[in-house]
């Protein structure tokens, strides 16, 4: 595989080309899975296709924090390996569906990061070309949404050559510090 420096050399065409070939070879590499798998930032869901008329109690599904296996009983593995990362094992879960496919939803650990493959010996995807759906601020939790309004602020004021809300919140301490010791002189005090 060629470095990021080689694919900044080529021309428009050329990379649009490259780009092609390579969405082409990950579509035909992904197909030839025993199984079918998305994700958000938070979660991994894998679809595994079964033979109709399977019930639960014919399967044999190992979810551990850092690997995964599923197959049939007396059959050998469906899949089986090491994870591309940590999951959350009481979030995680299996069930069958129609008698036919198996549905594993993983709850990432790392709820911030890209998989590149779900086992680290299968074949990866590029995570750069992701897009992830828009979500609405209401969409999100309390504590991503909350981050993600500061990181707004935060770039809104930037540009306005205003202070962050760190440093709003320096500049309150201070003030309030400077208030309690009237006695003490801070006209050369700098906030860094």
């Amino acid at each position: 595989m060629s470095s990021d420096n080689d694919y900044d050399k080529l021309t428009k065409e050329e990379r649009e080309a490259r780009d092609k070939a390579d969405r082409e070879r990950e579509v035909a590499e992904q197909a030839a899975l025993p199984y079918k798998w998305k994700q958000e930032l938070g979660e991994v869901d894998i679809t595994v296709p079964v033979p109709k008329g399977t019930r639960a109690r014919d399967l044999i599904v190992v979810i551990q924090k850092k690997k995964l296996s599923v197959g049939l009983k007396g059959q050998e593995k469906i899949m089986e390996g090491e994870l591309c990362k940590e999951i959350k094992l009481e979030d995680s879960t299996w069930t069958l569906e129609d008698q036919q496919s198996l549905l594993i939803h993983l709850e990432k650990l790392n709820k911030q990061q890209w998989w590149d493959n779900v086992l680290t010996h299968h074949p990866k995807i590029d995570t750069r070309k992701i897009q992830p759906e828009n979500s609405k601020l209401s969409d999100l939790d309390g504590e991503t949404r909350g981050m993600v309004e500061k990181m707004m602020f935060d770039n809104q004021q930037k540009q306005m050559g205003k202070p962050t809300s760190d440093e709003l919140k320096k500049m309150e301490a201070l003030k309030k510090f400077q208030t309690a010791h009237p006695e003490l002189d801070f006209s050369n005090a700098k906030i860094s």
